[in-house]
């Protein structure tokens, strides 16, 4: 992977277990993946308010029965 370095400060817990999970040589790839996530939900997240702000809000009936709705569990799909 290319890429940049950059600098980073974490608390000693947090730096502990990272490199118990990642490993020594996984540590960029790991918080390279955690970045994307987080940038991928930052996006989507503006993309709903964007959209509540043109359209307004989810009807409460239209959210009542999308959480009834049984989703597969996001491990089992992550795979695929």
């Amino acid at each position: 992977m290319k890429g940049i370095r950059i600098t980073i400060t974490l608390e000693d817990k947090v730096a502990d277990e990272l490199r118990r999970v990642a490993g020594p040589r996984g540590i960029s790839a790991f918080v390279n993946e955690a970045v994307e996530r987080r940038l991928q939900a930052a996006r989507l997240q503006k993309m709903l308010d964007e959209m509540d702000e043109e359209f307004g809000p989810v009807p409460e009936q239209v959210q009542q029965e999308v959480d009834a709705v049984m989703w597969p569990d996001a491990s089992s799909t992550a795979a695929r």
